[in-house]
């Protein structure tokens, strides 16, 4: 049986509400800057595979980024230790367009070969988006996956604009159904722009094209509509809800899944989760972000403004930190409102990497600079001319002449086919296997060989047993001069001597 038809066999058997868990991968990205090592997820992993997700949002290309540039871990070897205790249940990645690590689209083949890796090394699921809804791009990653026996998800970016339409979201789907074959498709709000407005006619757009097919919905937290458009998403029939475990959710992350547990439950609604395995796993990272200073997701104003800017919650309070390192925040509103202006020159682009990033560097050229589009960054003048994809709307014309104009010459106007990048790959590292070619691909020779010389992933857990951390905390505390535990037949005592 392929992994397709396992999710929808269990679909169709439990006729409740999924939960795919997304704590150990965008919760921890948005909240911990994706900071946990593979000893800090070990001693949950047990919890998390009995606790009945339908599948565990684990890994994607900024977590193998983090893995190699600043944790030392082999993201391969920490996938193939976690995917030892996820026994059953399905790990998820995804594939950002034809990109891997970067910016730029890579060569087909590479798409291909990172599909293949994903799944000889344990995942079974891979989530598939295209910020621009071209399909031609999504469909490497996606048929290529299929061939694999992956689960595959289209990934449908989320935006506001006078383009992203109901109609627009639902041909696009449509499309992606008809050359792929996809298994499900996802509403990705990346931006946390959905309201319970927006969600009541885009799920049932969405629903009509789906020939029966699975419906996920993957919210943020930014503007504090997100449960409520989950719970409105559950009663149209969205069949998956994207959720993460506090305190790493809420803020800039998804929504809780112990507070979206209990509005499905008053709402009449059932899931497969064990809320008892829940409690005992918030235990261990609330006392994990004590230790290692981490935050805890906290619930976000609604910013009217948010809407028209959309940069994503995470990225804004980095680029505020870059701005005020540079001495430019007080110039901060001022971007955003850039930005605003630029969204619709360029054809409302969605706010999301490397969208997003490549945005805010234009605005605050413009800005700064003083004269609009005087000096115009190499990935503007790319996406403009397409070399990321089909544009979903045109460039202003008087824009697109600017750009051009003080854009890079060395960009062609027309972009070209990608020579595919494998056979080198196999000339330069013939005695390599493809896990670590991949990766050589990927970074740069040095970091690879950083996280080799790392020798093999610590798999202890940075947080010590519950008993050994109620002994330290203890001994921290000077004034307490005794304390004695009894649990059943064993006891444990702390005395302090002079």
């Amino acid at each position: 049986m392929t992994e397709a038809e396992k999710v929808r066999a269990r679909r169709a058997k439990d006729g409740t509400v999924g939960i795919i868990d997304t704590t150990l991968r965008d919760g921890q990205q948005c909240l911990w800057t994706t900071r946990m090592t593979a000893g800090m997820m070990l001693p949950i992993a047990d919890q998390m595979e009995r606790a009945g997700f339908e599948m565990i949002d684990f890994m994607a290309p900024v977590q193998f980024d983090v893995c190699v540039r600043y944790l030392n871990e082999d993201p391969w070897e920490k996938v193939r230790l976690l995917k030892e205790k996820f026994a059953t249940t399905p790990l998820r990645s995804y594939c950002r367009s034809k990109s891997l690590i970067g910016f730029s689209l890579a060569p087909d083949d590479m798409v291909e070969m990172w599909m293949e890796r994903l799944a000889a090394n344990g995942f079974s699921v891979v989530g598939t988006l295209d910020a621009l809804f071209d399909v031609d791009n999504m469909a490497v990653s996606i048929r290529h996956g299929k061939k694999l026996g992956l689960y595959t998800v289209g990934a449908l970016v989320f935006s506001e604009s006078p383009v992203h339409t109901d109609a627009v979201y639902a041909e696009t789907a449509k499309a992606l159904i008809e050359k792929t074959d996809v298994d499900a498709i996802m509403i990705k709000d990346s931006g946390a722009l959905l309201t319970p407005d927006r969600i009541r006619t885009l799920v049932p757009a969405l629903k009509a094209v789906m020939g029966g097919r699975p419906l996920e919905l993957h919210s943020h937290c930014n503007t504090g509509l997100a449960p409520l458009v989950y719970l409105e998403g559950a009663k149209l029939g969205v069949d998956q809800l994207h959720a993460s475990i506090a305190p790493l959710a809420s803020g800039p992350a998804q929504p809780s899944i112990q507070n979206t547990l209990r509005n499905l439950f008053y709402s009449g609604f059932e899931t497969a989760v064990d809320r008892d395995l829940i409690d005992e796993i918030s235990t261990y990272l609330i006392d994990l972000a004590a230790q290692e200073g981490f935050p805890h997701g906290e619930p976000m104003e609604y910013d009217v403004f948010h809407y028209k800017h959309q940069m994503p919650g995470g990225m804004l309070n980095n680029w505020r930190f870059q701005l005020r390192a540079q001495g430019l925040e007080d110039r901060f509103d001022e971007i955003l409102e850039e930005i605003v202006t630029i969204r619709a020159e360029l054809g409302w682009p969605i706010m999301v990497t490397p969208f997003s990033q490549i945005i805010a560097v234009q605005a605050m050229l413009n800005v700064v600079g003083g004269e609009r589009y005087g000096s115009v960054p190499d990935e503007i003048k790319r996406y403009a001319l397409g070399h990321f994809g089909k544009l979903l709307s045109p460039v202003e014309p008087n824009v697109l002449d600017r750009i051009v104009e003080n854009g890079s010459s060395s960009i062609p106007i027309k972009p070209k086919a990608l020579e595919p990048a494998r056979p080198k790959l196999k000339r330069d590292y013939p005695s390599l296997d493809d896990d670590e070619r991949m990766l050589r691909y990927m970074f740069a020779g040095g970091e690879v060989d950083a996280i080799r010389a790392a020798g093999p992933i610590k798999t202890t857990a940075a947080l010590g047993s519950p008993v050994e951390s109620l002994l330290r905390a203890l001994n921290a505390r000077q004034t307490v001069t005794g304390f004695q535990l009894e649990f059943h037949n064993t006891r444990v005592a702390l005395r302090r001597t002079a």
